[in-house]
């Protein structure tokens, strides 16, 4: 008999996980943050998992809280043998995680007990990772704190982004997933504990978390650039203004000028200096308001604003 599954999740990153689910399980309805207004006309957009939800003509729940909500009420009313989230984006009430016969586990995009919380993948970036991963696990009120059920890691290479970490790693979560629920289901898999001496938090970027600060190495300001990368983006101070920096190359030249001064400018580059003698050459740009753009493009139509030894942001 097909187990009955209620699925939470949001972005792109949780869509495969529910295809494949859906495919082999019942799914009595899936929940899913609010529509939220995107873009500059800020109009409602539904999330990834809603639209996948609907092509795949399940139920779907969109609470802006779950305690007390009509939407737990429902969870609990459609009695799942599991409650699996993925990247869901709230927590689930102790009421809620007891509503599961079976059991409520979470698809989390870290080796745990590395990175709990929101931004894991993020913060394997900047903290230049070689390597990172899903961990299934049991949920429990604590934030990321249950027993694990499996673990499968990738590594991490210098083009990744938080962008294409999340494509690999939904894809590593919804085999592993997959491989693991079974075990789960005829009891031949043992949990085993985090090591709380292990743990690493990973909280959720914020607004100030996403100015460069030039004064780092160039290569630690590139991992910044990636781990923001393809949202909400980085960005430097250029005369005042907000310049987001969408692409940048660390060089293997050295430089004695101070961090944020203008190395070279050509035509087509633009190279400054970072922390610790490092430069750091800008290769895709966005003005405020504008598009994004090659460094060639930006260069071409601010002659006035950058020149060779000048601070960037002066």
């Amino acid at each position: 008999m097909a187990k009955r599954i209620v699925f939470m999740g949001t972005p792109s990153f949780s869509v495969p996980i529910l295809q494949a689910l859906a495919d082999q399980y019942q799914i009595l309805g899936v929940v899913t943050q609010p529509d939220r207004p995107v873009g500059r006309k800020r109009q409602l957009a539904a999330s990834p998992v809603k639209q996948a939800a609907e092509k795949l003509g399940l139920p779907v729940l969109q609470p802006e809280k779950l305690t007390q909500s009509s939407a737990m009420n429902q969870i609990i009313a459609w009695q799942p043998d599991f409650i699996i989230t993925a990247a869901y984006g709230q927590f689930l009430p102790e009421k809620l995680l007891q509503a599961a016969r079976i059991g409520a586990i979470n698809v989390h995009g870290s080796l745990l007990p590395k990175y709990r919380g929101g931004a894991p993948v993020q913060y394997a970036l900047l903290n230049g990772d070689a390597e990172t991963g899903i961990t299934i696990m049991y949920m429990v009120k604590a934030m990321d704190a249950g027993e694990m059920l499996a673990q499968a890691s990738i590594p991490i290479t210098q083009n990744d982004d938080t962008g294409t970490l999340f494509q690999k790693l939904s894809q590593v979560g919804c085999d592993l997933l997959l491989a693991t629920l079974p075990k789960v289901i005829n009891q031949t898999i043992t949990p085993v504990a985090q090591d709380e001496s292990q743990v690493v938090l990973a909280p959720t970027l914020k607004r100030e978390d996403e100015q460069l600060d030039l004064t780092q190495p160039a290569m630690v300001v590139d991992r910044k650039i990636r781990a923001l990368r393809p949202h909400p983006g980085a960005y430097l101070l250029v005369k005042g203004q907000r310049l987001k920096i969408w692409q940048a190359v660390p060089l293997q030249e050295k430089t004695t000028a101070t961090p944020g001064t203008i190395v070279s400018r050509s035509k087509h580059a633009l190279c400054v200096a970072a922390g610790q003698g490092t430069i750091l050459s800008l290769k895709t740009v966005q003005p405020a308001g504008k598009p994004q753009q090659d460094i060639s493009a930006y260069l071409n139509g601010h002659q006035e604003l950058v020149s060779g030894g000048e601070l960037l942001d002066k």
